[in-house]
């Protein structure tokens, strides 16, 4: 199956810019360098070989005046010092059958075109057996006169040096493209992890937008959103905690009221409505204080978990040590949640954690009736009580699970309820590693 742009493109904006400078000045490159070969450079060539091919054709033809090998060594004196071309007999030789190609095939095409139009006698050539100078042979009635021409005769050197400049104004422009590029990506990435940072309820530390207008527009946002995050957590917090206050008094006074009256059961009855009321206050009051509990740090997620089975009194395994950076105190209070949450509505639950490559994964399982999946969503939402999917009159008012998705989320995870291997309800918080 074939793979799509998409696909093959880089996915991070750095790779992403880099692609966008460096190809346009690679295709460049090569198209220059096409024009340059196919152009400049052939057309240079072929007249040089021209001009080699008209100077072996007049001394074959000189040679053929005087066909004796005194005649072959004037002419070489002739020829060597101001031509660079060297002129010998070799008698009774013949032609070579097979000849080696050149790398640069234009300079072959060049050699042969121009020997082929100046010369009517057999010949053969080589470009490839000697590295300063090339091999032209043409048969004469004696043998074969051999003819080596300096190669900056037949061959333009410019070319490497064009090649070489070439190669290295493009190294240069991908050297620098990649250091404004990274300087340019950096803001970019320090945004991302501070946002990410902050999703998890972890301090940002020093951050200060910098780099390109818009990154640092998107930064200054950042930290306004972030701002305002803060202080409707902490507006949430006080109101809920002034709520709670303010209702302890007067129900404390009405506990000392009926603790000093006469017990029939109606006062009995007043006592548990009170009980329930504080409970309620006491949940809110958890609920208000979201995320605003203690410090992150290193935890084994397998003794937190064998841990929080021990002082619960459920059964609990683990799949292997695993260190993860969490709240302990927060993370403890969602799991114990979750338990409690399980344990009211279907009976002893069981506590399990599990790793993958991404994430961890802490299970609370029990063998109750279940949720709906399409009441999976509702149940999580705060105050939410859906007692005719379980149990019928469970005390609670509905923030268990909504303060475990809430420490959940506030560690950069998330809290998922699926079908349980134990037949009722899998409750997992799923974390980043």
């Amino acid at each position: 199956m074939g793979l799509s742009l998409r696909q093959i493109a880089p996915k991070s904006i750095f790779g992403r810019s880099l692609l966008i400078i460096i190809l346009p000045i690679v295709i460049m490159q090569m198209i220059v360098a096409y024009i340059f070969f196919n152009a400049h450079w052939a057309t240079v060539t072929a007249n040089m070989t021209e001009s080699v091919a008209a100077s072996v054709a007049v001394a074959t033809e000189l040679y053929d005046r005087n066909p004796t090998e005194r005649n072959a060594q004037a002419l070489d004196d002739l020829l060597r010092p101001d031509m660079q071309l060297s002129v010998r007999l070799k008698p009774g030789d013949a032609l070579p059958t097979s000849r080696r190609r050149n790398f640069y095939s234009v300079l072959d095409q060049s050699i042969g075109r121009a020997l082929s139009n100046a010369i009517d006698e057999p010949y053969w050539f080589d470009t490839t057996r000697y590295p300063n100078h090339i091999d032209i042979r043409v048969q004469v009635d004696e043998g074969v006169l051999q003819f080596y021409a300096a190669r900056d005769r037949v061959f333009a050197p410019t070319g490497y040096v064009f090649i070489f400049w070439l190669v290295t104004a493009t190294i240069l422009l991908t050297l620098v493209s990649v250091v404004y590029i990274r300087r340019q990506s950096v803001p970019i990435r320090e945004l991302a992890d501070a946002a990410d940072a902050f999703g998890k309820g972890q301090d940002i530390g020093p951050y200060k937008p910098h780099g390109a207008v818009e990154v640092r527009r998107a930064g200054q946002s950042f930290l306004k959103m972030r701002q305002r995050i803060r202080r409707h957590i902490e507006q949430r917090t006080l109101m809920l905690a002034g709520v709670s206050h303010d209702l302890r008094t007067p129900l404390t006074r009405l506990k000392l009221a009926l603790s000093m009256a006469e017990t029939p059961e109606d006062i009995a009855a007043a006592r548990r409505d009170l009980d329930e009321m504080e409970a309620m206050l006491s949940a809110y009051l958890d609920f208000a204080h979201g995320a605003g509990q203690g410090a992150p740090e290193e935890i084994a997620l397998d003794g937190f978990v064998a841990e929080i089975a021990a002082a619960e009194g459920v059964a609990a395994e683990s799949d292997g040590p695993v260190e993860i950076e969490a709240r302990p105190q927060l993370l403890r209070r969602a799991v114990v949640n979750l338990i409690n949450n399980a344990r009211k509505y279907a009976g002893e639950p069981r506590l399990s954690s599990e790793t993958t490559d991404t994430h961890v994964l802490i299970h609370v399982d029990d063998a109750g009736g279940g949720i709906p999946e399409h009441k999976r969503e509702d149940v999580l939402r705060p105050f939410s009580r859906l007692d005719d999917a379980r149990t019928q009159n469970v005390e609670g008012v509905g923030l268990g699970l909504a303060v475990a998705r809430d420490i959940a989320q506030t560690h950069g995870g998330r809290l998922k309820l699926d079908d349980s291997p134990c037949g009722g309800l899998r409750a997992t918080i799923q974390l980043p590693r």
